[in-house]
């Protein structure tokens, strides 16, 4: 979010070089408070700005730019200024902004920056995306349990300013290989009894994530133990990095932000909406579209087929909308809930027989309480009493095989290993649309 308020005077100090002042408006205010100020800026004044803070302060309020803006900046400014910034940018971070920079800058800078911390960002970078390994973060608190709790506070005290997170000490031995854990108010707790080795605090039982794990499982292993990160390892139990609970926070939202873009019928866009190309954009909605209107020429061939029929009762045709619009409304709510039921984890593919169940009940009850007020609009436009009974046993046959169709194709999806949220509302609508025209005219022939 842009504040103006102080962007007059942030170039007047810059047009004066006032350093003594820029060196106080770096460090005064909580450091996204300062990139809110600064956001107005022109990304040549904000990168000068950045320069009269101290290293740490400036990646911390780097880190509170967009994304986007993030990624400009390191494209278009000094790559040795560069470099000296993202050295101070947690590892996580950093490589997440170097796999969006062009291949050319990327080569400009990593040669600047320590082995240490290229070797890091060559490492991260070769971790499938979507993984744990691609979320994770190297900078981990590690300590040995041969330690006394006065030796593992001096040793943290040692590591602190490298790390990004502190909640949990990872106990590992000489090949790195993960022993245990011991919390950080485990250790203060424990300072009554300095002599105690970290060995003796540590819990052996650690909720682990597989280097190659799918970040989904991460995040829900994260929000089944409510933990405040998660230590990440290889085949062979190396500890390798931990993933905290912002990153999972990011794919909770990343993931839902997809399953509601594929519930609207539309491919999970990799950009910002307003950022975007517009033909990447068309294509993206588009594919759906194309795929939604040929089911729609499928309900005007069923239309077709039953010319005959719609031409000797004519009244039938103004209830058509009505029909549609029940039983494709229904089938969107019950895909909608089951989708969203799964993606918490509080439906799983065994639950179906429930799922069906309920979905049978509600459909029965809905489609009683709208047959009802069916009837008695059909009464004034059907020809006699028992031609409009049409209408009600239609309506709870299409919410009937809507709430049907809804609730088990998200769950035939995933049985399959898709997606459940590729089971979008219109899709979902578009076959209970066919299937309600086929139900509708049949029912009629029945009757009249």
């Amino acid at each position: 979010m842009v504040n103006p308020l102080l962007l007059p005077e942030l170039r007047e100090m810059l047009a004066e070089t006032n350093e003594a002042e820029l060196t106080e408006f770096c460090t005064a205010l909580n450091a996204g408070r300062t990139a809110e100020f600064m956001e107005g800026l022109a990304d040549t004044d904000l990168w000068a700005v950045l320069q009269y803070a101290e290293p740490d302060r400036r990646a911390e309020i780097f880190g509170y730019f967009d994304e986007q803006r993030q990624v400009e900046l390191l494209q278009s400014q000094e790559p040795r200024q560069v470099a000296a910034l993202v050295d101070r940018i947690p590892s996580d971070d950093r490589v997440d902004l170097f796999q969006q920079l062009t291949p050319s800058r990327a080569q400009a800078i990593l040669p600047l920056l320590p082995v240490a911390d290229r070797r890091d960002i060559q490492r991260l970078c070769s971790y499938h995306e979507g993984t744990a390994g691609a979320l994770m973060t190297s900078e981990v608190a590690m300590l040995s349990e041969s330690l006394t709790v006065t030796g593992a506070l001096e040793a943290l005290g040692n590591q602190a300013s490298e790390l990004e997170t502190i909640y949990y000490l990872y106990v590992v031995d000489d090949d790195h290989l993960l022993r245990g854990i011991v919390s950080t108010r485990q250790l203060v707790s424990s300072l009554r009894t300095p002599e105690k080795t970290i060995g003796q605090l540590m819990e052996t039982d650690v909720i682990v994530a597989e280097v190659d794990e799918d970040q989904e499982s991460v995040a829900e292993k994260v929000e089944h133990f409510n933990l405040l990160a998660i230590p990440v390892v290889d085949s062979g139990r190396q500890l390798l990095g931990i993933i905290t609970h912002d990153d999972v926070i990011d794919v909770v939202r990343e993931e839902l932000t997809e399953d509601a873009q594929r519930i609207a019928a539309v491919e999970p866009l990799e950009e910002d909406y307003l950022r975007i190309g517009l033909l990447t954009l068309s294509w993206k909605r588009g594919i759906w579209l194309i795929i939604l209107f040929f089911a729609a020429l499928l309900t005007a061939f069923a239309l077709e087929h039953y010319h005959e029929e719609l031409n000797t009762y004519i009244w039938l045709v103004s209830f058509i909308p009505l029909i549609i619009s029940a039983g494709g409304n229904s089938g969107s709510q019950s895909a909608t809930l089951v989708i969203t039921a799964m993606t918490s984890g509080q439906v799983e593919i065994s639950d179906w027989r429930s799922v069906l169940g309920r979905e049978i009940i509600v459909a029965t009850v809905l489609g009683t309480f709208l047959a009802l007020i069916g009837y008695a609009v059909a009464i004034f436009l059907a020809p006699s009493l028992t031609a409009a009974c049409v209408i009600p046993l239609t309506l709870v046959a299409v919410i009937f095989v809507g709430c049907f169709f809804g609730a088990s194709l998200p769950l035939i999806f995933q049985r399959l290993g898709l997606d459940p949220a590729m089971m979008s509302n219109p899709f979902v609508a578009g076959i209970v649309d066919i299937l309600g025209i086929i139900i509708y005219i049949n029912i009629a022939r029945m009757l009249l």
